[in-house]
Order: C-alpha cells, then sequence, then structure tokens
C-alpha cells in the first residue's frame, strides 16, 4: 500500500507524521469519496512528486472518473484562486476588492460532483496554499450546507500532514542527493 510506502521512507525524527499520515488517511471518518478527493487534491496542492505518485494511484481506484476529475480540478482552480484572493486580501488598498476578478472560475459551479465534496476539498487546498479569503469562504458554504466542524477539520488535517510529509521526503532527497 503506497500509504504504508510513504510512511517507511519518512526520517525516524518524522515520527509524528508518520502515525499522522496513517490517522489522517487509514483511520478517518469521512466517506471514501470526501476522503479520496481530499487526499488528491491535497497530494497535488503540496508540489511534491513523492506524495502525488504515492497516493494518486489509490485515490483513482477510489474515485468515480467524476470525482478523480473534480479533485484534481479543485487543486487546479484553487492555485489560481489561492494566489488571487490572497494578494487582493494582502495588498493594502481595499480598492483592488471593488474591482472585477476577470478570471473564470466556471468549475466551481459545476464541479461535476457533490458541491460540499468540492468545497471541501477546495477549502483543504486553500489551507496548503494559504489563502484566508479562501478558507472562510469556502468553509461558510460547508456549513451553511450542513457540514460539521469536525468534518472540516478532518479535511484541513489531512492537508497539513499531507503538505509535511512532502516537504519532509523533498528535504531529505535533497540532502540525500548532496544539498
Amino acid at each position: 500500500m503506497a500509504l504504508d510506502d510513504l510512511k517507511s521512507a519518512l526520517p525516524d525524527y518524522a515520527k509524528d507524521l508518520k502515525l499522522n499520515l496513517g490517522s489522517v488517511i487509514g483511520n478517518s471518518d469521512l466517506p471514501q469519496q470526501q476522503l479520496w478527493g481530499t487526499v488528491l487534491a491535497c497530494a497535488i496542492a503540496s508540489r511534491s512528486a513523492r506524495v502525488l505518485t504515492e497516493l494518486e494511484p489509490e485515490a483513482k481506484a477510489n474515485l468515480s472518473p467524476e470525482a478523480y476529475t473534480a479533485a484534481k480540478s479543485a487543486a487546479a482552480i484553487m492555485a489560481m484562486n489561492n494566489v488571487f484572493y490572497r494578494t487582493r486580501h494582502l495588498l493594502s488598498d481595499p480598492e483592488y476588492g471593488n474591482l472585477r476578478a476577470g478570471l473564470r472560475m466556471n468549475v466551481i459551479g459545476n464541479p461535476g460532483v457533490d458541491k460540499t465534496d468540492f468545497e471541501l476539498w477546495s477549502l483543504a487546498v486553500s489551507a496548503i496554499n494559504g489563502c484566508g479569503m479562501c478558507l472562510d469562504s469556502h468553509e461558510q458554504v460547508l456549513r451553511k450546507a450542513g457540514v460539521d466542524r469536525e468534518t472540516i477539520q478532518e479535511a484541513f488535517k489531512i492537508a497539513s500532514v499531507l503538505q509535511a510529509v512532502g516537504a519532509t521526503l523533498d528535504a531529505e532527497g535533497v540532502l540525500a542527493a548532496g544539498g
């Protein structure tokens, strides 16, 4: 199983990450589509080739073709939106918030899967990308749809662990190659 391969690749100093990786994916209470869509979207957002290579086949096996595509779409659209909206939020001139975005985001309105799942995946990717504005927006949509805080937290726990695993494995790869 790819999860075991990732855990065994982690160095001893990252024991907490090994345990957390097994916990957030292996013992998740999320329904399969929410879990594996979150895993896939976050693996893409982590920008770690190792994390994506290890987890993508299992995600693909556990998702319908539509959910697989939608999870990748969530990672793609949020890669753009998180930069755009985070920048708007960080600029001290509030007038940027009054300007038309002029960016296509059609997939958000019609993701091809349950909108709640897509919102959950978008929130998780936004956690990795650090866009507070997007986090607030997706969290509000999820809460209005009746999603509880525990489910939302599960998604950003997955995001945080996959991001940390990717950073650790990538750093170890650089160090093993001689810096």
